[in-house]
């Protein structure tokens, strides 16, 4: 059994509203010396499987055919053994 810690961003070339609302947020609260924010997402779920390259490859799989939109995110993520 693994748990998988997905990490789901924007590609750097696609605008990121929400990011841009946050960073305009905080730069009217004063903080200035904050930039470049970028909006992402994380899920977490367990993975059952006997061997970590089974478990890499139905994460990938899943990401690619639901987690995650290919065309325009990116995504990275770790496997824990529990």
């Amino acid at each position: 059994m693994y748990k998988a810690i997905i990490t789901v961003k924007l590609r750097p070339s696609i605008l990121d509203p929400e990011g841009k609302a946050i960073e305009h947020a905080l730069q009217s609260m004063d903080y200035s010396q904050l930039s470049g924010v970028r909006v992402g997402k994380e899920i977490e779920l367990q993975v059952d499987a006997t061997s970590r390259e089974e478990a890499e490859r139905t994460v990938n799989e899943a990401c690619g055919k639901l987690l995650a939109n290919p065309v325009m995110e990116d995504y990275t993520f770790e496997l824990q053994e529990l």
